[in-house]
């Protein structure tokens, strides 16, 4: 089945330039150019010895229509989200602004996803947690072409169609789908050729302040490690009230040493930490913020300088 997966993400982009111009349309050429590259070098069919996500079957059904790059409808009505995933939505999904306050790259992720799953019987795999608030199926998702199945989660995320979430689940699922996604950021694939999706620098706190609300990862060398009531805090500067720390409730610390990751350790070492930026502070006494980030799962967080 090698023919259709070498040119499966070129053609995602071929077919997605027809009735696109502009920008739209320079983004999905400028990811042609990466597609049969990256089918070759970094997936793997599952029946040969990928890792197989997800629990339980769910349902095995037909795709319908593909909404945007991580949804889908099914011909028997219900809608599915890809679990474990970030991906950026088409402007139409956006409102408020003239272009939709849309992030770059979700035309051309709408646009891998249909070539991957649409019109595709799909195996939908059982995922960590159940229906989204919109009553979407999260589900790790296969597509069965010739017999193989394929992993649409590892494909987009090898790709640089979609970046790991922050609740990806556990064990080596998740280890592969980082490891995948740490490939296609070296090359610059997909969203990592674009300035906006880069690693923001925790030891420029305003810089990761300014992208409060957005989902972003962060890397920089830990200062020190504070407990403070129920929390732990990776401080990256000395400065609490100005400085970027991440957190780490100490009811979901167990998990962390479960996972061989000793967080109070973590003080010296360079990290990369996924997770929506918020911001801490703001009082009438003291007025500055600074940025913060929660880590809920050992997932969320790689050390850099032990090598990807």
């Amino acid at each position: 089945m090698g023919w259709w997966r070498d040119g499966i993400l070129a053609a995602a982009v071929i077919a997605a330039l027809c009735g696109l111009s502009g920008a739209q349309g320079q983004e999905l050429q400028a990811t042609a150019q990466v597609a049969r590259q990256v089918t070759r070098e970094v997936t793997q069919d599952v029946t040969q010895g990928e890792v197989l996500c997800g629990g339980t079957v769910l349902a095995t059904a037909t795709v319908k229509r593909v909404v945007d790059g991580r949804t889908f409808m099914l011909d028997d009505g219900r809608a599915v989200r890809l679990a474990g995933l970030e991906v950026p939505l088409p402007a139409a999904e956006h409102e408020g602004t003239s272009d939709g306050g849309a992030p770059p790259g979700g035309h051309a992720a709408k646009a891998a996803l249909e070539a991957l799953v649409g019109g595709d019987e799909v195996v939908l795999r059982q995922a960590e947690s159940g229906p989204d608030r919109y009553g979407r199926m999260l589900a790790y998702v296969y597509a069965i072409r010739d017999d193989a199945a394929l992993f649409a989660q590892g494909e987009m995320v090898a790709s640089g169609f979609a970046r790991v979430a922050e609740q990806v689940g556990r064990g080596a699922c998740a280890q592969e789908l980082l490891r995948r996604e740490n490939a296609a950021r070296k090359a610059k694939l997909g969203l990592w050729a674009d300035p906006y999706y880069d690693v923001l620098d925790a030891h420029a706190p305003e810089d990761v302040l300014a992208q409060r609300g957005r989902f972003a990862l962060v890397g920089g060398q830990v200062a020190s490690v504070h407990e403070s009531g129920a929390t732990i805090y990776l401080n990256f500067g000395p400065r609490w009230s100005h400085d970027f720390a991440v957190t780490i409730s100490k009811r979901n610390a167990r998990s962390f040493t479960a996972a061989g990751l000793d967080v109070k350790a973590l003080a010296g070492h360079r990290i990369r930490v996924r997770g929506w930026i918020e911001a801490r502070g703001g009082t009438e006494r003291n007025p500055e913020r600074s940025p913060l980030l929660e880590a809920a799962s050992p997932e969320q967080i790689e050390i850099a300088d032990r090598g990807e």
